[in-house]
């Protein structure tokens, strides 16, 4: 199914269940950061949260966690909702085959309904601000996608950005910007102070599911991410001009702020607390003026809580990280089986692969280090025989009990580039980056004693299948095996 809007995807959770609506009356803070926290803590299957009734805010519909859940995450993509972790990726990997799919182009979008330009823009006015975490330093936008073009080539439609970034409002007319240095926003703004300009952007807040999915998701930098949200939902993503700017804009999203990053600028941003569990800190980061702002009557305001895994932001990362490694990998490895970097947005990253001959798995794990997401990320990758699954933990720590000898198997590599946010870099963007390679030994490697392993019957996998669908009957909603989820895709 490919969604028209946030609203369409809002009306299918309600229809499986997988959305609880809170009308009764509640404080901005600290109920919708501890719902959100808590609803995280529910497993495979929490719901999705729509608050309607916020004290103190004339339009209170907030929208949390609707990605939070591998069933939620299933039917953003348009998947039956028992999918497993790895059928969405291995589905994720097919429908990216066919990138790219040209946009449509609509006129008429439904955020021209209302707008502010000019002293008339007042964030605090027309959005429900709050903290999602006591010790945020102020109001955050975290869930809308940024939209900015290349100065040096603003025709090329590839050349457009629409990524997720963490904006704080800092007044009532601007938004302090943290664009880490390998996103492709942070390229563009350098190219547009070298040049002595600010750069144009146009933010959207409440998009279409897989939007969100694909803003999040390592592609190439002239690959746009419109086409490759065609691709993933199988149609055409529906586009339109943005009324100031021009910047081409999610025609469906509920609100659409237009303004320009300053160039030059750089203001006190932070501390926040962010997807790696830890507060992140207050620097001088750019700072983004708002000149106008459209939005729907009675706008639907989607939030992202973050905070110590596994939270929303897990499951919307997880899979559009694990994709591109997955891909790269494959491209010049096609004994690459499956790739988990779901672990804190690919910090820790898990990788099931044939071997070639000895040493193969260590050569595996280090080129994934250096693909264009673990290049910042990766700080720790595992690597498994072709047999485990990595989506498995217990496979995977048996792995590990078993076949990791700490004299050949760790490879430590020194000083290499990752995210600031790492709390464990030290300087920030630095750290030593760990491999553990626990695959079974090949020629000419020759330790260890693997000759008899255990291996369970054939008809293993069809028992998988006829259980899972007994289960269901007897009205289960667990996740899925993958290999009852591969054969239904």
């Amino acid at each position: 199914m490919a969604y028209q809007d946030l609203r369409e995807f809002l009306a299918v959770l309600q229809d499986h269940g997988q959305l609880v609506t809170v009308d009764e009356e509640v404080s901005a803070e600290p109920d919708l950061g501890a719902a959100a926290a808590a609803v995280s803590r529910l497993g495979d299957g929490a719901p999705g949260l729509l608050f309607t009734n916020v004290a103190g805010f004339r339009r209170p519909q907030i929208a949390m966690n609707l990605h939070g859940s591998w069933i939620n995450h299933a039917l953003a993509l348009g998947l039956p909702p028992e999918t497993s972790v790895q059928a969405q990726i291995e589905h994720l990997a097919k429908l990216s085959d066919e990138f790219p799919v040209d946009v449509e182009r609509l006129d008429a979008p439904p955020f021209a309904a209302n707008s502010r330009s000019g002293e008339d823009v007042d964030l605090f006015e027309v959005l429900p601000l709050f903290r999602l975490n006591a010790g945020d330093g102020g109001f955050y936008i975290d869930k809308a996608v940024v939209v900015s073009r290349d100065p040096d080539d603003p025709d090329h439609f590839g050349k457009q950005n629409v990524g997720i970034y963490r904006m704080e409002v800092t007044g009532r007319n601007r938004l302090g910007l943290q664009p880490n240095p390998q996103h492709d926003l942070a390229l563009q703004l350098r190219r547009a102070e070298e040049r002595g300009e600010d750069l144009p952007v146009a933010i959207a807040l409440g998009n279409d599911p897989v939007l969100s999915l694909v803003a999040a998701m390592p592609i190439a930098y002239d690959q746009s991410e419109y086409e490759m949200a065609g691709a993933l939902r199988q149609k055409p993503f529906p586009i339109t001009s943005a009324p100031s700017t021009g910047i081409d804009v999610p025609w469906g999203c509920e609100v659409l702020l237009e303004g320009a990053v300053l160039g030059g600028v750089r203001e006190l941003e932070g501390p926040f607390g962010e997807f790696t569990g830890h507060y992140s800190g207050s620097r001088r980061m750019p700072v983004i003026r708002v000149d106008r702002i459209s939005f729907r009557t009675d706008p639907v305001f989607e939030h992202l809580y973050l905070g110590r895994p596994w939270t929303e932001i897990d499951y919307m990362f997880g899979p559009s990280t694990s994709l591109p490694i997955l891909r790269e990998l494959r491209a010049e490895y096609p004994e690459v089986v499956a790739v988990n970097a779901m672990y804190t947005h690919g910090l820790l990253a898990i990788i099931s692969t044939r071997q070639r001959y000895g040493g193969f798995g260590k050569a595996v794990g280090m080129r994934a280090m250096t693909t264009r997401h673990g290049l910042g990320y990766c700080k720790v990758v595992i690597v498994v025989d072709e047999d485990i699954d990595p989506f498995d933990l217990p496979q995977v720590m048996w792995a590990l009990s078993t076949k990791l000898h700490g004299a050949h198997d760790v490879a430590i590599l020194p000083n290499l580039p990752v995210l600031p946010l790492d709390p464990g870099a030290d300087p920030p963007g630095i750290s030593h980056k760990v491999l553990l390679d626990a695959t079974t030994p090949v020629a000419p490697e020759r330790r260890g004693r693997y000759h008899m392993p255990v291996v369970p019957a054939a008809e293993t996998d069809s028992w998988i299948a006829r259980l899972t669908e007994l289960h269901h009957r007897n009205g289960g909603r667990s996740v899925a095996s993958d290999s009852a989820s591969k054969e239904a895709l």
